[in-house]
């Protein structure tokens, strides 16, 4: 159970923390003491927040990683004078990996000293890499460099100058009627349809993966085990609802991780939709797993897990036996779940909400789809004489598993390039790619070709031939909307935005729409034609903001009060472009930490948290060029909430400004 355990976590915590960029458990600080002309004596200095700690270089193998140190140009430009030395660090035996851990808590010193090789030297650069933990482990990494100069060891820390502080308190504004804005007006039917939607997701989900070759035949084995092995009937069918119970549980438990990382970074979800590396990561693990599907290789847990947890079932027995034979269908299912389970997890990350919450409605659903034949079968044991036996078909979907696997890659290769505005995936390479996609698993179904582990050729069933009908279909929906991209509104937010073209189009905003993305030059604009300001908090890669510009937005009754009554400002709080070097500075935040603003995203994502407490996207609010707000924010919602939402706003702008001019019927 240990093992399954520390498998959960890594993969979880691993995932959300190559995403984590901006909050940090650990305050650093850094100073050099000279002992003489060549010597130093280098000083690190963490600050550990309340709860959290830092483990030590020397803490025992097999449980948490230690801290390490990579002193650059070591051993040429200058030589290490013994080990690094460290403070008092406590030593507690860990539950979870069975070895006495040492660590630091509130506060951690090392020391280094330095004998220099080379006069000449002028800079010492060092690296820390180290984890901090809490009720889950973040791996961090830090990096020092120090200049000489005139033989003294000087620190570069982030400083406050004029120019930062003049260029931080741009970023503040002074609103007014600010006190609307703790409202946040969100359409009920799409903010309660969004979990359920993750849920009919995870339970499809699971309702596929029982029709693959990992998971099918494991049914009337399992039911018969239990209502053959018991006494009594009534026991077989108590103890096979049980082994559902335990796997619906096993499956949600997988969630739970995701609950505890809101207090560590509160734009997670924006950072994991948003982060280039991240995505380029997911792009190459879903290319993985779909080719684990094709039956190129084959994706498997450690055997000993699996031997372990089936030991253990049969030396436990009861409900305790019952869980561990459940938890080994979780391990040898791997194969098959596996890609599902990465496919759903990638649903989350696109879709509107908190990522814990829809992660846990997705997984109690995908958990609740594999455990329901169990439990049906248990009750009606008749009814495994109708299932249909085991063979090529499965093959099949596992195949059609690869080819959705592989589309859904090509969303977070886009997000990446969206994001890094290489300005290579366009809309019609997006499209052009999923219609090749589609077309490929089109002539798959009819066996035009065939993989590797496809078993003899067969007459095609009706079923294949059905979905290959369907699959062809939808890549016709796909060159229609290469060239009318309105006729796309099935997929609305998931292909690139129509203005992110290979096409000449004469406006970068969304359809069309004049738009500013600077909320100066924005409002400079609003002030000289005396119209209230659209302020748009938006992302290239946010699926959400295209999913309101295309369904939303193009409503003709609020396209034409968006484009004639309102001046529109977008800032996108995910773009990486570098600020002019003119531009960039640090900031301060209240609670005394520094943030070196350098792109573009990060300026307005700052200029949203520290304005309007905020952190998601799409996020809207309006004002007038007198920064008075004119309406409660409003974020992902349905059409007539939105059109009210502007109809009010036009309304307390003409009583604000004493205009003439009546407000449009929308």
């Amino acid at each position: 159970m240990k093992n399954i355990v520390l498998f959960i976590v890594l993969v979880f915590n691993g995932l959300l923390s190559f995403a984590q960029d901006d909050e940090n458990p650990v305050l650093w600080s850094h100073k050099a003491n000279k002992i003489s002309d060549t010597e130093y004596e280098l000083v690190f200095t963490g600050k550990i927040h309340e709860g959290w700690h830092v483990y030590s270089q020397h803490t025992a193998e097999g449980g948490a990683f230690p801290s390490e140190f990579k002193y650059e140009g070591s051993g040429i430009a200058y030589e290490l004078l013994g080990k690094t030395k460290e403070s008092k660090t406590i030593t507690e035996y860990s539950d979870i990996f069975e070895v006495d851990e040492t660590f630091f808590k509130e506060k951690v010193v090392f020391t280094q000293r330095i004998r220099l090789l080379n006069p000449d030297v002028r800079q010492v650069d060092v690296n820390l890499w180290y984890q901090v933990c809490k009720e889950v482990c973040i791996p961090a990494e830090e990096n020092f460099s120090f200049s000489l100069d005139g033989g003294a060891i000087i620190t570069e820390d982030k400083v406050i100058d004029e120019k930062s502080e003049a260029l931080s308190a741009s970023l503040r504004l002074n609103l007014k009627n600010k006190e609307l804005l703790r409202d946040v007006e969100i359409g009920t039917s799409e903010s309660e349809s969004g979990i359920w939607t993750i849920f009919g997701l995870g339970f499809l989900g699971g309702l596929i993966a029982l029709l693959t070759p990992c998971v099918f035949p494991m049914i009337p084995l399992t039911v018969s085990f239990f209502t053959k092995q018991s006494q009594k009937k009534s026991k077989g069918v108590v103890n096979a609802l049980l082994y559902g119970f335990f796997i619906i549980l096993i499956y949600f438990l997988l969630s739970v991780p995701f609950h505890l990382f809101d207090s560590i970074d509160s734009q997670i979800l924006n950072t994991i939709a948003t982060n280039i590396w991240l995505n380029l990561f997911l792009f190459l693990v879903f290319v993985f797993f779909a080719f684990s599907f094709f039956g190129y290789y084959e994706l498997t847990l450690p055997s000993s897990w699996a031997n372990a947890m089936d030991s253990a079932s049969n030396k436990v027995g009861g409900g305790l036996g019952i869980f561990f034979m459940a938890v080994t269908l979780a391990i040898v299912s791997f194969s098959c779940t596996g890609p599902i389970l990465g496919g759903l997890l990638g649903s989350t990350t696109l879709a509107e909400g908190d990522v814990a919450t829809n992660l846990s409605a997705g997984m109690l659903g995908f958990g609740m789809a594999l455990a329901l034949p169990f439990a049906l079968f248990a009750l009606f044991p008749a009814w495994l004489h109708s299932l249909p036996k085991s063979g090529g078909w499965m093959t099949t979907v596992k195949v059609v598993l690869g080819f959705l696997e592989l589309a859904l890659a090509f969303k977070f290769l886009s997000n990446a390039d969206l994001v890094g505005n290489w300005g290579i995936f366009k809309r019609e390479i997006f499209l052009s790619i999923w219609i090749v996609l589609f077309l490929l698993l089109t002539l798959y179904l009819f066996g035009i070709f065939r993989f590797p582990h496809d078993g003899p050729r067969q007459k095609l069933s009706p079923i294949r031939i059905g979905t290959g009908v369907v699959s062809v279909g939808f890549s016709l929906y796909l060159i229609l909307g290469l060239f009318n991209a309105s006729s796309l509104k099935l997929l609305s937010g998931f292909p690139p935005p129509d203005f992110y073209s290979v096409k000449s189009i004469e406006s970068d905003c969304p359809l069309g729409i004049d738009c500013f993305k600077d909320f100066e030059e924005g409002l400079s604009h609003a002030k000289r034609v005396n119209k209230p300001i659209l302020l748009d908090f938006t992302g290239w890669a946010c699926v959400n903001c295209r999913r309101m510009e295309e369904k939303v937005w193009s409503e003709p009754n609020i396209y034409s009060v968006l484009k004639e009554d309102y001046v529109l400002i977008s800032l996108y709080v995910d773009d990486r472009k570098e600020l002019p070097v003119s531009e960039q500075f640090n900031f301060k935040f209240d609670s005394g930490r520094v943030k070196s603003i350098k792109t573009i995203g990060q300026k307005w994502g700052t200029f949203q948290t520290i304005n309007f407490n905020a952190a998601s996207q799409p996020y809207y609010v309006l004002m007038t060029s007198d920064l008075e707000v004119l309406n409660s924010a409003v974020q992902y919602t349905d059409k007539d909430t939105y059109r009210n939402w502007l109809q009010q706003g036009l309304r307390n702008f003409e009583q604000t400004r004493g205009a003439i001019a009546k407000v449009p019927q929308l």
